[in-house]
């Protein structure tokens, strides 16, 4: 069955909404599994299984402004140009007072995002992978690199990351020497995910977050559509404690590498289930 594409719930128009969510089906410098681009049409189908109330907060989604603006056009695109189509509809929505949304895609997306915010933020990312490389393959703007852009635009010690369990060995040194803060997986089995939030809101203070999600962060077993897939992951009861830990402080986020072609709609589900949990946690300011 086939439903609307736009993401369910999302009844308001652009003038009135409070969140605004975008699309980025883009997936060109992926180097391993290609078709996250189909992610956010996927994401959006899934969403209509939920119902609109949550027993577990006791509210309900469309007590919410919420708008899809829709897909970017931006496939064909080099990196470069990708990323400043990116940068210009999160600056309108920044720009309009509303909190920005990005559905991706691959990774590779969310420097755009954060160039465009003005204040001094902190961004917190949820991965497998370490994402601090200068370039990969002749790219400095592949999806291998976007922590190494992020910090183009917010410095080292306001970046943060949860999951991590891969790395190159030069990448590794270099985010040692440069005291990039992460907390691998290995460290969050072991002494457990409310340790690693302490120590995390310990480092970040009471920063704006914005939250990137790059859905490899879960175990594959959680998540196996995925681009980039790395087993011994988080698990998504973890991944919910920290968006109740910082929900209250996030002005933006994107979820990416979601590659629907690579299972039966299980990452896509869980995508869409955590997009209106961010936003019911931002929202909430609890």
């Amino acid at each position: 069955m086939k439903f609307p594409n736009y993401f369910a719930d999302c009844e308001s128009d652009y003038k009135d909404a409070e969140y605004v969510i975008f699309g980025v089906p883009y997936d060109k410098t992926s180097s391993f599994r290609s078709g996250a681009k189909k992610a956010p049409y996927e994401i959006r189908q899934a969403s209509w299984n939920f119902e609109t109330f949550n027993f577990r907060s006791d509210f309900d989604i469309t007590d919410i402004k919420i708008h899809d603006y829709g897909d970017l056009e931006v496939e064909s695109f080099d990196t470069k140009t990708m990323l400043e189509k990116v940068y210009k509809i999160s600056k309108k929505i920044i720009q309009d007072k509303k909190i920005p949304i990005c559905i991706g895609g691959e990774h590779s997306i969310t420097p755009g995002i954060i160039k465009s915010f003005a204040d001094d933020i902190a961004v917190l990312s949820l991965d497998a992978h370490m994402d601090f490389r200068k370039q990969y393959e002749n790219d400095k703007n592949n999806h291998a690199c976007v922590v190494r852009r992020i910090n183009d635009y917010i410095p080292v010690e306001n970046i943060a990351i949860l999951g991590v369990r891969s790395a190159e060995k030069e990448e590794y040194k270099e985010a040692l020497e440069q005291k990039l803060f992460f907390i691998d997986s290995f460290e969050i089995n072991e002494k457990g995910i409310d340790n690693a939030i302490k120590k995390t809101k310990d480092y970040l203070g009471d920063k704006k977050i914005y939250l990137t999600f790059d859905i490899d962060a879960l175990d594959p077993a959680f998540a196996p559509g995925t681009s980039t897939p790395e087993p011994f992951g988080m698990n998504p009861f973890d991944v919910l404690k920290i968006i109740d830990s910082i929900g209250s402080n996030v002005i933006g986020f994107d979820i990416v590498e979601v590659c629907p072609t690579y299972d039966n709609g299980e990452t896509a589900l869980i995508a869409a289930k955590f997009l209106r949990y961010i936003i019911e946690k931002s929202f909430l300011k609890i």
